[in-house]
């Protein structure tokens, strides 16, 4: 199945893709990637391809919106096993 919205431009096809309450992945194909990579920008999704649809496992991985918020995979999936921690020794102390 195929769903197709007919728009009048860029800023209208950005609209409608960013006019949902989910944002978990998506891809637009076309002759100019320079555009392509504008519009990815735009887009409110976790994941975005140009000219196909591919996850890369080594990249962050996750949603926005009602898609979720956080990342698995990469660096960024590791943080919500991390808590961080400053720890403050005063001047002169040698370990």
């Amino acid at each position: 199945m195929v769903a197709v919205i007919p728009f009048d431009d860029e800023a209208e096809a950005v609209a409608i893709a960013n006019d949902s309450d989910y944002g978990l992945a998506g891809s637009v194909y076309t002759a100019d990637v320079d555009k392509g990579l504008d519009i990815a920008r735009r887009v409110r999704t976790g994941t975005y391809a140009i000219n196909q649809y591919m996850i890369d496992f080594a990249a962050p991985y996750g949603g926005f919106k009602c898609s979720g918020i956080g990342r698995e995979n990469g660096p960024e999936g590791l943080h919500a096993f991390l808590e961080d921690k400053s720890i403050v020794v005063g001047q002169g102390h040698r370990p």
